[in-house]
């Protein structure tokens, strides 16, 4: 014989969709079958734009690093070639962060990547 629980499954389960639900606009925070509709899009949403957003710091990465670089003298593409060939790896967040944080380390690092910094 299965175990009984106090609960009942189905009314559990209506509360997990409706909890999903709270906030939302209308009925879509009340009525079952359109919170169900409106919970299953915005997952869908969050997982896309989860993945959007490491998009977009990479390319909020490389908008300041080629900011920094020209303050140098070089550009992205060059500072990013000279890295390679110097065998220096250091990925574009840490870079960025760099150029926000600490201008003459960064152009330390200009300049070990073979590029002559102002």
């Amino acid at each position: 014989m299965p175990r009984s629980k106090p609960a009942v499954a189905s009314r559990q389960r209506r509360k997990k969709i409706l909890k999903a639900a709270r906030g939302f606009y209308g009925r879509k925070k009340s009525n079952l079958k359109l919170a169900k509709e409106a919970v299953d899009k915005s997952r869908v949403f969050a997982t896309v734009h989860r993945r959007d957003k490491k998009a977009a710091f990479r390319t909020l990465w490389t908008v300041r690093i080629n900011a920094a670089a020209r303050e140098f003298g070089t550009t992205y593409s060059r500072l990013i070639a000279g890295l390679k060939k110097a065998a220096i790896s250091l990925d574009r967040k840490i870079l960025a962060d760099l150029a926000l944080s600490d201008s003459a380390a960064f152009g330390k690092i200009v300049e070990a990547a073979g590029l002559k910094a102002k």
